[in-house]
């Protein structure tokens, strides 16, 4: 059969518009400026994955985007933020994945206007199928606009650094028992730098969204209906509990690290310990050997029938002592 949407681009992953009733209905991009035309109450939601410059040129012309905001979407490097054009917003957001046990992460660029939304992924990010999916089963919801689409998105986005969040609390539980084991593991320190360093990059993209989803929530910006805003709220919570969570971990990976290096200091004080016991239990026999390997003339011992064995009893006696010391001392 053939398929009856509009031929796109490779990297144009949805474009759809939405009816004042929420109703899907697939179009080209040539054909969103005919759409927006028409004041019906409609919306255009476009998806593109790291599309190439002519093709935002392009949606720059149908939309109106500000010069800016196209120029940030170009770099795949900017840090959260939202910042206001008019009657339109720009939006950078990091999202996370983990890929390979390790976590990677990407940016989502959003344009919003008051009947568009333009989502543009750049590396590590899931797709916003789901999403679009979920919101098309409820067209009452679809049905308050592209701020409806907007909340949905970035809910995706918090929801998504949970999981990599619970996954580092059970690596950090993990590193607990390596870190209160009898043998030193060099690789322990190690692991617990990294998970520090991928705790601090995930607060690097969620303490920006929450101030994000606060400007939301607070904006007197006509974009954002009244009735939507507290969607955004509970977003903003998922992030703030989610951005408390690594800074709870944060500082439990630092008490490991401290405790992890306490530890080895205090093995190596307990083998400089018993290292110092043995010495000092051969420099006894050791200096009374010594005085015999002297070339004397006379020793008034020597001519004495037991001598002899009289000093072996007296070294092993007065090392037998030494060595009782020093176990009640905890040395040996």
């Amino acid at each position: 059969m053939n398929d009856p949407r509009p031929a796109l681009p490779a990297c144009v992953v949805n474009c759809a518009a939405y009816d004042r009733a929420g109703l899907r209905r697939d179009i080209s991009l040539a054909q969103i400026s005919d759409v927006l035309a028409v004041d019906d109450g409609s919306f255009v939601w476009v998806g593109l994955y790291e599309p190439h410059e002519s093709l935002l040129d392009t949606l720059q012309e149908e939309f109106g985007l500000h010069d800016l905001a196209v120029e940030d979407a170009h770099n795949a490097h900017q840090r959260p933020k939202i910042e206001t054009y008019g009657n339109s917003l720009f939006i950078a957001a990091h999202t996370a994945q983990e890929v390979d046990g390790h976590v990677r992460f990407g940016e989502t660029h959003l344009f919003v206007g008051p009947r568009f939304l333009v989502t543009v992924r750049h590396g590590a990010s899931l797709s916003y199928a789901p999403v679009r999916q979920r919101l098309e089963r409820d067209p009452e919801m679809l049905a308050h606009g592209p701020s409806v689409a907007l909340h949905a998105v970035l809910d995706f986005v918090v929801d998504n650094y949970q999981p990599i969040v619970s996954a580092f609390g059970g690596e950090l539980d993990a590193l607990e028992h390596d870190v209160f084991a009898e043998t030193y593991k060099r690789g322990t320190i190690r692991k617990l730098y990294e998970l520090r360093k991928e705790l601090t990059l995930m607060r690097l993209a969620v303490a920006p969204m929450q101030d994000i989803l606060s400007q939301l929530m607070r904006s007197p910006a006509i974009l954002i209906p009244d009735e939507v805003r507290p969607y955004f709220r509970d977003v903003e919570d998922h992030a703030a509990r989610v951005r408390d969570t690594i800074d709870t971990q944060r500082e439990m990976v630092s008490a490991a690290m401290n405790v992890n290096l306490s530890l080895v200091t205090v093995a190596q004080g307990e083998i400089v310990k018993k290292l110092a016991g043995w010495a000092g239990l051969l420099a006894l026999p050791t200096l009374i050997a010594s005085w015999y390997g002297m070339n004397f003339a006379h020793m008034p011992e020597l001519d004495k029938p037991y001598a002899y064995p009289l000093l072996i009893g007296t070294v092993l006696l007065a090392c037998v002592v030494l060595y009782r010391y020093l176990r009640k001392v905890r040395w040996l």
